[in-house]
């Protein structure tokens, strides 16, 4: 095939072609790890739909022989009366872009397989529930499509399912050239010409029963590097309901207390996983009446203390050599290390506290739409405070010095574009609501106008009212330890700046001299 590819052990490609996510479905099958039969629409039929502004010839025909694929190794029908099979549809271009393109789920839930799937599983409400979200999504997907919205506003969704997946696949295809998706590319330096790969795999049910739901987990915690399994699950949902940041979300743990076996089976996965990349590493898994299934897998790319602390602990473990540690820290990890704090103190006058999502202080004045923060940070810093954010905010994310979300977990989309972006956030603010009209936030019985100053810390989730006193953490024993390494390589012991000393190592470790001193 041309355009697609069906995802197993023996695929080859690059994450070029496959885009990121395909690429970690096939490493999770050289794992030997449970992941649903899918394929991928490679980046290159996107770049030619984008040039021609239609779906390229001989994709349609693919798409059908995959999807027939599906349905041998499912034992399903896509769309069918009997058995159906339902299909998630999302974007994987080579680089991670988080939520800044669009995903479909429940896909394949014609009228006709809706009914088959309530007498299937006896359950109609599920059934219902699942229709529902497949046609918000497909809607909002349209919807939000550069071009396509214009094109089908006002049609009805296609009750067949394989025309349902030619235009999911073009939603896709165009949400690679969004603004929101440009805008975020031009922030973190991404090529505009790569394209998006489109990942089509069988639905896992989260929301199945009291024994499904659904979440993410790193194999350390990617706040401070500790190792130990950080993460957040939903018990009853789908995988949107935690990224969303619209769903509170449980800690990680609690999966080892409702389903035993789950959480053995995902400790093993994250353990092939991180032994594979020899790094910490990230994965988004679902459970459907208590079997679990991997969804995605990819390295932790930790920041700061977090990856100083595992670069580290990984040398310790004999994992890597010092010098791979060295390397794998860059100077600007080094500039957030020495993570400044809100200082204890009994005049601080404490808003509110939530969960802290990305380490560091950040002080600004208070904007509640992307617009405002956009408009404010021309003028003075800002902090923007939403209920959730979601892509379309991505261009006030830019602006703002600073993220407070009320709803949301650590994974959910205010905290990893937080991370990304290196900007301190705090997170599932407990009562806080947010007023777009007035500008106003409100919480605790206590309501803040827009433009106020408050200061947040995002390690440990406060958020205060005006400038308090901030400290900074003092450099702990993983920070020399990496440091008296690099001093070692450079040959130069004299106390400087953190960085410096990095980029001194950096610089013999890429141009090594003839005496070998780069050798650790």
């Amino acid at each position: 095939m041309r355009w697609v590819r069906a995802l197993s052990a023996r695929v080859e490609e690059t994450a070029e072609t496959l885009g990121g996510k395909a690429h970690g479905l096939v490493l999770l099958h050289r794992l030997g790890l449970r992941v649903p039969p899918a394929f991928a629409v490679t980046t290159a039929a996107c770049r030619a739909f984008l040039q021609d502004g239609s779906r390229p010839t001989g994709l349609d025909e693919e798409l059908a022989a995959a999807v027939a694929g599906l349905e041998r190794s499912t034992g399903r029908v896509f769309g069918g009366p009997r058995r159906p099979l339902a299909v998630s549809v999302r974007s994987g271009a080579a680089v991670s872009m988080p939520g800044m393109m669009t995903t479909i789920l429940n896909l394949g839930l014609t009228t006709e397989a809706t009914e088959g799937l309530a007498a299937e599983t006896g359950d109609r409400p599920f059934a219902l529930d699942c229709r529902s979200r497949f046609l918000a999504s497909f809607a909002a997907a349209m919807e939000a499509a550069e071009g396509l919205g214009r094109e089908r506003r006002g049609r009805p969704v296609p009750d067949d399912a394989a025309r349902q997946l030619e235009w999911a696949v073009e939603a896709v295809f165009a949400s690679w050239d969004t603004p929101r998706a440009r805008t975020y590319r031009t922030l973190n330096g991404i090529p505009h010409d790569l394209g998006t790969a489109v990942v089509v795999q069988r639905m896992v049910f989260g929301n199945r029963d009291a024994r499904s739901g659904t979440g993410v987990a790193f194999s350390r915690d990617p706040n401070t590097g500790e190792n130990v399994p950080y993460g957040e699950v939903l018990f009853g949902h789908q995988g949107d309901d935690v990224v969303s940041g619209g769903s509170a979300t449980r800690p990680l743990g609690e999966l080892a207390e409702r389903e035993p076996g789950v959480w053995a089976e995902l400790l093993d996965a994250l353990r092939r996983v991180e032994g594979h990349y020899r790094d910490a590493c990230y994965v988004e898994f679902t459970f459907e009446a208590g079997e679990l299934w991997i969804l995605q897998a990819r390295p932790g790319r930790f920041t700061g203390a977090a990856a100083v602390r595992l670069a580290t602990e990984l040398v310790g473990e004999r994992v890597i050599e010092r010098r791979e540690a060295l390397l794998r820290v860059s100077p600007r990890h080094l500039r957030h290390v020495r993570t400044p704090r809100i200082a204890p103190s009994e005049q601080a006058d404490l808003l509110a506290r939530g969960i802290g999502a990305c380490p560091g202080v950040a002080a600004g004045r208070v904007a509640t739409t992307a617009e405002e923060a956009v408009l404010m940070a021309r003028d003075a810093p800002v902090i923007l405070v939403r209920p959730e954010t979601s892509p379309g905010d991505v261009h006030g994310l830019a602006a703002a010095t600073g993220i407070v979300t009320a709803r949301g977990g650590p994974a959910s989309h205010a905290a990893v574009v937080a991370r990304a972006m290196g900007k301190p956030a705090v997170v599932g603010v407990t009562g806080l609501t947010v007023d777009t009209g007035s500008g106003s936030v409100t919480v605790g019985g206590r309501t803040v106008a827009g433009g106020a100053l408050v200061t947040i810390d995002g390690t440990s989730g406060e958020v205060v009212l005006g400038t308090p006193r901030v400290v900074a953490n003092a450099a702990d024993d993983h920070l020399h330890r990496l440091l008296a390494w690099a001093d070692d390589v450079s040959g130069d012991h004299s106390a400087r700046d953190d960085a410096r000393r990095l980029e001194a190592a950096h610089a013999v470790l890429r141009h090594p001299p003839a005496d070998g001193r780069a050798n650790p």
